[in-house]
């Protein structure tokens, strides 16, 4: 009998014991809130909620919070299914997030609303990128410095409005 109960749990669609699943709260473009549990999407970079970028109209917007409400809107209170992959050093949960078999984190970077990070994800959404850059979606449509390089700014006494666009160059 118990062998058959382990048997149905491990052909569950409700994935692995370690799975988290359930409604999600939009933190960032990069980070939402299930149960409790913070979890950092794997594998991409969203500029910060308070980051400025350039649309194509060369006007100033606000690209971190887009990427966070884009995203919340995609998600349209639907139940998310993440898987975990590590735990980054701020203590979040480091995981694979999907809502109806869609990836977040690729579909962030194919809208240009979060960048592939190929020191964690060793390019896993590259494709997606170059998909969205080709097609001058999101912030590959004006100017707008890479999430990394904006922090590291600001880490260092930048003011939000004072950090170059210069540096949209991705590795």
């Amino acid at each position: 009998m118990v062998a058959v109960v382990m048997l149905v749990l491990s052909d569950s669609p409700f994935g692995r014991a370690d799975d988290i699943n359930g409604q999600a709260s939009i933190i960032d473009g990069d980070t939402l809130e299930i149960h409790g549990t913070r979890i950092r999407l794997f594998g991409i970079d969203a500029p910060e909620s308070s980051q400025l970028c350039r649309g194509d109209d060369s006007l100033p917007y606000r690209c971190g919070a887009k990427a966070a409400n884009e995203l919340d809107r995609f998600i349209a209170g639907r139940p998310i299914g993440c898987e975990p992959v590590s735990t980054d050093r701020y203590g979040r949960t480091v995981a694979t997030c999907s809502v109806s078999d869609v990836d977040l984190a690729e579909w962030l970077v194919r809208n240009g609303l979060a960048f592939d990070w190929p020191r964690y994800s060793k390019s896993k959404y590259g494709s997606a990128q170059r998909e969205a850059k080709r097609a001058a979606r999101g912030v590959w449509a004006g100017s707008y410095v890479a999430p990394w390089l904006y922090r590291v700014c600001i880490s260092q006494g930048g003011k939000p409005g004072s950090c170059s666009d210069d540096a949209n160059e991705h590795p």
